[in-house]
């Protein structure tokens, strides 16, 4: 009886910070910018528990019956919250209220389990015992569901289907109370027909949440979706609307195919025609493969070598019978060396160097993505470029989001490198701006042959900025202080309003 009673103690830890952990992840997903998200919410979430474990000494009469229906109302407001705040940000102009509402409900309801069932036990053993065996479980159940939750949960099951099981356990833990307390509950079956009306309730939801995050997805984005995934790091999303194919990740809009030929011939192409005796190239970032096939258009690149954090960006894109081809299967070249791993670890760790590096990482939303933007980064890959060899960065928008753009190419500048800012106009972004980063540069004479989009003449037209794109004071960005996460930003903000 013992161990049964503790395995629940396990069991409803592992259940509250899966909840919280969601609502971490959604909400960094949707609205980017993760430390402020998941500190917030981890504030709101501990202060909520305290509310709760306040609450629990005015809970009088029968407190297994108490402990019940807070497992089943944990159940249900944890196991649909996924589900309430997907549909929230689709439907709703209110998601943060929903967010912090739900957050305050569940951790309210989470601080009420422990301090209730401490109160059940504590004629059943010595208090030292009690606490001490009540809080080992519990820690417990934290680094179970800590684990579980990026390894397993979120890549094989999702976000809703992951919140939903979590609440049939609170569930099953609820009905499995009502054997184990029977002799002190007055109506057992009517105790029991709740928890399997809360139990067949979730098992309607796990069967339905396809159809819930569907919904969701149909109403955020305008076109048919053909593939959505959660993954351990960002949520991916393609769209189809006639011959036009959209990756989104986390929400923002990677590229469209109608188009995407003028972001990657600009990125590639401008620094690596310069350099017609390059043998090796490098590409950080650009798990879609585009990059990558500007790259094989040069016979004399002996080797390209591709790190991308995510492994299902660089499967979907190596194996999908509608995205492959995007890339014209350049995962599956000779030439081409695909590694799954963090860009700023792996490069420390590597004491290779190569001709060519492309930089094509996604928009500095957030402080996991702002610090390989960082000056400390990009004194880390100067070390990595051979003599004469050259960088391009993806920058952002010099028009929409300049003071971020400027910011890019001062860091760049202040890890020693020579900067060649340049941009072009990409229907799907608007304005775009890369940056060129070396020792010296001259735009190119010959450019190889099939390109849709850039020419010789044109090439030397990308470095002129006309007056609203001109050069902004901007800070460096800093791995101690990312000020470019902040003016990231505040300028998308300002060009919504």
């Amino acid at each position: 009886m013992p161990v049964v009673l503790f395995l629940s103690v396990l069991l409803i830890s592992a259940c509250g910070l899966i909840y919280e952990l969601i609502a971490g992840t959604l909400a960094s997903y949707l609205l980017g910018d993760s430390v402020l998200q998941f500190s917030t919410i981890i504030g709101t979430y501990l202060f909520a528990m305290g509310l709760g474990s306040a609450a629990s000494r005015y809970l009088k009469g029968s407190l297994v019956a108490w402990f019940v229906q807070i497992e089943l109302l944990v159940g249900v407001v944890g196991g649909f919250s996924s589900s309430a705040l997907f549909l929230a940000f689709a439907y709703t102009h209110s998601f943060r209220l929903c967010l912090y509402l739900l957050v305050i409900a569940v951790g309210a309801l989470v601080g009420l389990e422990i301090p209730l069932l401490m109160r059940i036990l504590e004629g059943r053993f010595k208090f030292g015992d009690l606490v001490s065996h009540v809080l080992t479980f519990d820690y417990l159940g934290a680094l179970a569901a800590s684990i579980a939750f990026p390894l397993w949960l979120v890549p094989k099951l999702g976000l809703v289907r992951s919140a939903i099981m979590f609440g049939v356990i609170n569930a099953a833990v609820a009905l499995w109370s009502t054997f184990l307390f029977k002799d002190q509950l007055q109506s057992v079956w009517r105790v029991r027909t709740s928890c399997i009306a809360v139990l067949l309730l979730l098992g309607g939801g796990m069967i339905a949440s396809n159809w819930i995050s569907a919904a969701a997805d149909n109403q955020l984005y305008a076109d048919e979706i053909i593939f959505e995934r959660n993954t351990r790091y960002q949520r991916i999303v393609v769209t189809k609307w006639k011959d036009d194919l959209r990756l989104f990740l986390s929400s923002h809009l990677q590229f469209s195919s109608r188009d995407e030929y003028r972001y990657h011939e600009a990125l590639v192409h401008p620094g690596l025609s310069s350099l017609p005796n390059a043998r090796r190239a490098l590409v950080l970032g650009g798990g879609d493969g585009m990059a990558v096939r500007e790259l094989l258009k040069y016979p004399n690149l002996e080797s390209i070598t591709l790190v991308d954090l995510d492994p299902e960006m660089t499967k979907l894109f190596t194996e999908h019978p509608m995205l492959a081809p995007l890339n014209d299967y350049s995962f599956r070249a000779p030439r081409v060396h695909v590694i799954n791993s963090d860009a700023f670890p792996w490069l420390d760790g590597n004491k290779e160097a190569w001709d060519f590096v492309v930089v094509d990482f996604p928009d500095p939303t957030n402080y996991s993505l702002g610090k390989l933007y960082t000056s400390a980064f990009y004194r880390l890959l100067k070390r990595h470029v051979s003599p004469g060899g050259l960088v391009v960065v993806q920058s952002t928008s010099p028009m929409f989001a300049r003071q971020s753009y400027w910011c890019i190419v001062d860091t760049l500048q202040q890890a020693g490198f020579k900067t060649w800012p340049y941009h072009v106009y990409v229907p799907s972004f608007g304005e775009w701006g890369f940056t060129i980063a070396g020792d010296s540069y001259e735009p190119p004479t010959r450019l190889p042959e099939g390109l849709r989009f850039l020419t010789v003449s044109t090439i030397p037209e990308l470095f002129h900025f006309p007056a609203d794109m001109t050069p902004v004071e901007a800070e460096v960005n800093r791995l101690n202080d990312q000020v470019l996460v902040r003016y990231y930003e505040r300028d998308w903000k300002d060009i919504a309003r």
